[in-house]
């Protein structure tokens, strides 16, 4: 029988009943003739409220014992989703990461799956039980658990629909992939299809109805991801393989991201040594360094800045009082109040002018930028966070997202 993996996120097991309709939606394509893989995440806000409990033991909590307490999430959703299926008299069994042999490596909470050993998964397919598997989860060479990250359980879906060879498809709380976040522009366009590209470059930027990773793999693997509403019937998004249909507009989608921290150092001595050991230093505390810009050298100074993701600001800190101690002289300031807001399009590659339009569309409206940079598909600026909502509105209506 044909196989097929869906995922269902946090929101659609956050309750019994939830988890129950979610176990007659899988049921429905079941008697359609398909062997189902099952992924899920942690039900509703068990993740945060997990990071929250450890938090209040330790502000820096090891990330190993992180791992291992929210790994504990998505446990209980397959157990009890497996058991919904047993309930309805569906054969089923839920897998830990480890037992579906998800291998990974990396870093705790941020690991990257290396490899799948699908042999456990296929030998319960072909005895006829619904496989629900732990998103978001694997193993490493230590044997210790490990976590993927925010996301994680669309990777988990769409990496073992390669092993499987298979359409992926994730269910949601939104009915597809928009042009906007509707939250934040009622009138965003939604998606029939988008490409591999666009997609990761959206995801990558802020929009999170899915998670670059798991689009990376979609598209090194050929693998068509199908994004629709968990609880109805709506038409979905489909993100596939690049076709000539997408380049008719420059500008496919606009995201916004405010998981943002603004870092600037002052009254840097101009040496390519110094600017070398400020990134050097964020790459050994395994800081991610997204927007980069610096000014011209002025009395033999330079004034650096970057922005990362404020989670890691843990990690800045320290940095920064390692090169205080290095750098004489410099001033170290960050913002949190800041928003990054990227605009997106395969059409850019080849139309001229989309930059020209944005930054009118910003004069026009009395927007200031603090930072902008681009891609060759997308161009991305940092503003203050009071500025979103009406950066967000007029560029969706002036460039009719």
């Amino acid at each position: 029988m044909p196989v097929i993996v869906q995922k269902f996120g946090g929101t659609s097991v956050g309750s019994i009943d939830k988890i129950k309709a979610v176990a007659q939606k899988v049921i429905e394509r079941k008697k359609m003739g398909y062997d189902i893989v099952v992924v899920v995440s942690a039900m509703g806000k068990t993740t945060d409220m997990l990071i929250s409990m450890a938090r209040e033991i330790t502000a820096n909590p090891s990330k190993r014992e992180l791992d291992m307490l929210i790994s504990t999430g998505e446990q209980v959703s397959i157990a009890l989703l497996s058991m919904a299926f047993q309930g309805l008299g569906y054969d089923s069994i839920s897998l830990t990461g480890f037992q579906a042999g998800i291998k990974t490596e990396g870093l705790h909470t941020k690991n990257l799956i290396t490899d799948i050993d699908i042999r456990n998964v296929r030998k319960h397919l072909k005895e006829g039980r619904i496989v629900v598997v732990a998103g978001f989860q694997g193993i490493n060479e230590k044997g210790d658990i490990t976590t993927l990250g925010r996301g994680g359980s669309d990777t988990t879906a769409v990496a073992l629909s390669a092993k499987l060879k298979c359409t992926c498809e994730i269910y949601t709380d939104v009915e597809g992939v928009y042009s906007v976040d509707p939250r934040m522009y009622p009138g965003a366009k939604k998606l029939d299809t988008i490409g591999y590209e666009e997609m990761m470059e959206m995801a990558s930027l802020g929009a999170g109805v899915m998670e670059t990773r798991a689009v990376e793999i979609g598209c090194k693997y050929n693998i068509p991801i199908y994004v629709a509403i968990s609880h109805g019937n709506a038409k979905g998004t489909l993100i596939k393989e690049y076709d000539e249909t997408m380049e008719g507009k420059a500008i496919t989608g606009l995201t916004v991201s405010d998981n943002v921290l603004m870092v600037t150092i002052n009254n840097v001595e101009y040496t390519s040594k110094n600017i070398a050991l400020v990134f050097d230093k964020m790459a050994k505390h395994n800081v991610n360094i997204d927007m980069i810009s610096q000014t011209a050298p002025y009395a033999g100074h330079v004034n650096i800045s970057f922005t990362a993701s404020i989670d890691d600001e843990y990690m800045i800190d320290a940095v920064a009082k390692e090169l205080k101690a290095e750098l004489v002289g410099i001033e170290i300031c960050k913002d949190s109040s800041i928003s990054k807001l990227s605009v997106v399009g395969i059409g850019m590659m080849k139309q001229s002018g989309v930059a020209a339009k944005v930054f009118n569309i910003f004069s026009d409206y009395g927007i200031d930028f603090k930072q902008v940079t681009t891609s060759e598909i997308s161009i991305s600026y940092t503003i203050s966070a009071e500025n979103k909502q009406k950066a967000v509105t007029v560029l969706a209506k002036e460039l009719e997202l």
